[in-house]
């Protein structure tokens, strides 16, 4: 289950690091000779590293490449913590050209993690960065990947510096989705601001939503496509079966069936075919075949 601003994503990439002792020297200390590095000390059963772990990768990966993060458990590497003096965490230290230049202790609000970012990466002689566009790619592409935890994480940090990033909005929605944490994706739909509501990224994410809810009671597939059979007027097997085939995952035999419905009745409880479809392709991107096939079938059939 996700929430806003709630987690400790794993680092991912060459931006950020998980770091050991035995790597430290290279991707610290060597590292910070070209850019500026941020070090995060953190423990696993720390709550205020959750929160600030993932928005400092956040900024860090807005930054597009201005600084790199490494991320050191102290648990794990108590002899650099000591060697650090880090006498409580989240203890965060800046390096350049193997020399810390900038350091805090705690968590910070999301606005003092930008300054704090921007501070470090002008003191490499660089400049900040302040858009989130990549950041929401990185996420995008750790749920493609499969790592929903790990994107919703991202998605929430996101959006603690950015309360109005439908994108993440959107993300944050769809990584619970894939966790099965339907509640807690509609907790944070009904979080997002009106003003985003209708935007296209929201939108997909709330049909996502519908359609989960509808599989939790799909009946099963056989049993249904054999009443359709026996009966091709029994609209409602029909509409049934095209639900199912979506829960398991084939949404393009699911539109096809509900093309036959609209086909056969249009009017059929209240246009429910045309509705079914039109949520379909708003879940998917504008571009899949599922969606262009669909929606041109459906054309042509309204304007026949």
């Amino acid at each position: 289950m996700l929430e806003l601003g709630q987690g400790n994503a794993a680092p991912a990439g060459d931006l950020i690091k998980d770091v050991t002792e035995a790597t430290f020297m290279a991707d610290v200390v060597e590292a910070s000779q070209e850019v500026p590095v941020i070090v995060d000390f953190w423990a696993p059963w720390c709550g205020p590293c959750k929160q600030l772990g993932p928005a400092l990768e956040a900024a860090v990966t807005a930054a597009k490449g201005a600084v790199k993060m490494a991320k050191v458990n102290v648990d794990e590497n108590q002899m650099i913590a000591g060697q650090m003096r880090v006498q409580s965490i989240p203890t965060v230290y800046a390096f350049y050209q193997g020399q810390p230049v900038d350091g805090f202790q705690g968590a910070l609000p999301p606005s003092e993690i930008d300054a704090f970012v921007q501070r470090v990466i002008e003191a490499g002689g660089g400049e900040a960065d302040n858009g989130l566009a990549d950041a929401v790619e990185a996420a995008e592409a750790m749920l493609a990947e499969g790592d929903a935890q790990g994107a919703g994480e991202t998605f929430a940090a996101i959006l603690e510096q950015e309360q109005d990033n439908a994108p993440a909005f959107g993300g944050l929605i769809r990584a619970n989705i894939a966790l099965g944490a339907l509640d807690q994706a509609e907790a944070v739909l009904a979080q997002c601001p009106e003003a985003m509501a209708t935007t296209p990224e929201v939108e997909a994410a709330k049909a996502q939503l519908e359609l989960a809810r509808q599989a939790e009671n799909a009946g099963p597939v056989a049993e249904l496509r054999a009443a359709v059979d026996a009966d091709p007027d029994n609209h409602q097997a029909r509409y049934d079966l095209a639900q199912a085939l979506h829960a398991a995952g084939e949404a393009e035999a699911a539109v096809e069936e509900l093309l036959e419905l609209f086909r056969r009745d249009r009017e059929w409880n209240d246009g429910a075919a045309k509705a079914q479809l039109f949520t379909i392709f708003e879940a998917l991107k504008p571009n899949d075949p599922v969606v262009l096939n669909g929606r041109r079938k459906l054309s042509s059939m309204i304007f026949a």
